[in-house]
This record gives C-alpha cells, sequence and structure tokens, in this order.
C-alpha cells in the first residue's frame, strides 16, 4: 500500500515538474517569437528603404548610362564605377534645363514645343493632362492639398477622410450654384489613385491633421494614428 502510495506521489511530482518545464519552454519560445517579430518590424522598414533607394539609383544610373555616348562616360575613365553619378549627372542636366528654360530663347523653344504638341490630338490631351498635375504638386502654391476634412460618404453615419484641393470654380459651381469644395478621396493603402468629389462646405469638418499625416493614416489603413495638434494659446 505504501510502495503504491509512493509511486503515485513520484508520478504527481513528475507530472508537476514536466507541466513547469512545458510552461517555461512556452514562456521562452513566446519571448523568441515576439523578439524575432520585433526584429522584423525594426529591420525590414530599413531594409526595403534601401532596397528600393538602391533599385532606383541603380535604374537611374544605368538609364542616363545609355544616354551617354561610349567615349564620354566616366566608366571609361574611373578604375571603378561610382553608384549614384548618374543621379548627379540627371540633377545637373535637369538644372542646366531649367535654366535654359527660363530665358528667352529657351521660353521660344518650350512655346514652340507645346505649340506642336497641341496640334497632335491624343498627345495634347495627355501632355495637357500631365503638365498640370505636375504644376499642382511642384508649384509653391499653399492652397494645394493642404487641408484634411471629413465628410460622411457615401452615406450618412459613415465618414470618410478626404483632402481639399480648392474651391470648385467653373462651369461646376455655375450649374450646382452654390459654395463647393474639390475634395479629393484616397484610396488605402494607395493614396495617389481615389476619385474627385464635390462637397458642400457645410458638410465637411476641418480638422488639424497636417496632409502628410492624413496620407500616413490612409496608407496604414488607420493603423499609424498621427497626434493631435497642439492647441494654440
Amino acid at each position: 500500500m505504501k510502495k503504491d502510495e509512493v509511486t503515485k506521489r513520484a508520478k504527481h511530482i513528475k507530472h508537476i515538474r514536466l507541466e513547469r518545464e512545458k510552461a517555461i519552454f512556452m514562456k521562452l519560445g513566446s519571448k523568441i517569437k515576439a523578439y524575432f517579430f520585433t526584429g522584423i518590424l525594426v529591420t525590414a522598414p530599413v531594409a526595403m528603404t534601401f532596397y528600393l533607394a538602391y533599385k532606383l539609383i541603380t535604374w537611374i544610373d544605368v538609364s542616363v548610362n545609355r544616354l551617354i555616348p561610349p567615349e564620354f562616360r566616366p566608366d571609361n575613365y574611373l578604375p571603378y564605377s561610382i553608384p549614384g553619378l548618374g543621379v548627379v549627372l540627371l540633377i545637373l542636366a535637369l538644372i542646366l534645363i531649367g535654366m535654359f528654360a527660363a530665358g528667352f530663347l529657351g521660353r521660344f523653344f518650350l512655346r514652340l514645343g507645346e505649340w506642336i504638341v497641341y496640334k497632335v490630338p491624343f498627345i495634347s490631351s495627355v501632355y495637357s493632362l500631365l503638365k498640370q498635375v505636375f504644376q499642382t504638386f511642384l508649384s509653391n502654391r499653399n492652397d494645394a492639398f493642404t487641408k484634411v476634412v471629413l465628410l460622411e460618404y457615401p452615406r450618412k453615419g459613415l465618414w470618410i477622410l478626404g483632402f481639399v484641393s480648392s474651391d470648385t470654380q467653373g462651369e461646376v459651381k455655375d450649374k450646382l450654384g452654390r459654395e463647393l469644395l474639390n475634395v479629393f478621396i484616397p484610396t488605402t493603402p494607395n493614396p495617389t489613385s481615389g476619385f474627385l468629389i464635390f462637397v458642400p462646405k457645410e458638410d465637411t469638418i476641418s480638422i488639424d491633421m497636417s496632409v502628410e499625416d492624413g496620407i500616413k493614416f490612409v496608407i496604414s489603413g488607420g493603423l499609424v494614428t498621427p497626434e493631435m495638434a497642439k492647441k494654440k494659446k
């Protein structure tokens, strides 16, 4: 009888020990798993950023190198290729083109080229659209996509984040006969695509969120919440 009790107690102690060891290994495994995902969270954005930057620089270097005559390519005069040299040459070329376009002779050729382009049916529409887009994003205008608003869309009770580009003007305003805002509604996770809607000013709620924070908020799908702007005293 005593032997059975000793055996039973020994089994019970062994079971407790196994459970403790199992709990220790599970806790250790969960910590290792957490460390692993933390490492991914820390290194992945940095690694992907450097990888994309490297690919972009390499692509620019190769593209610029193809435009340069073989006898003038820097690689022929240097003992080794320099990454990013094509980017530097491209920046210098764009600066020189800008300087030339700002002069009298450059403006003349620019107008002549645009006049020729506008005479081509399909090409003129594409060129006009691209020119307006680049002028919007590269100009020094302070009213271009600087305001973030909330509005109820696509129905009452559902709210969406929008970027105000400007007040509605032209034929749209004349036809509707009221004060409206041009609001760009981006898509998640790609904010470069979306659609334009015309919204009455009274139906929007202005918020202190900057455009940059709003774009981050859209890209992350709401996971990255911008901090509230400090109230002015």
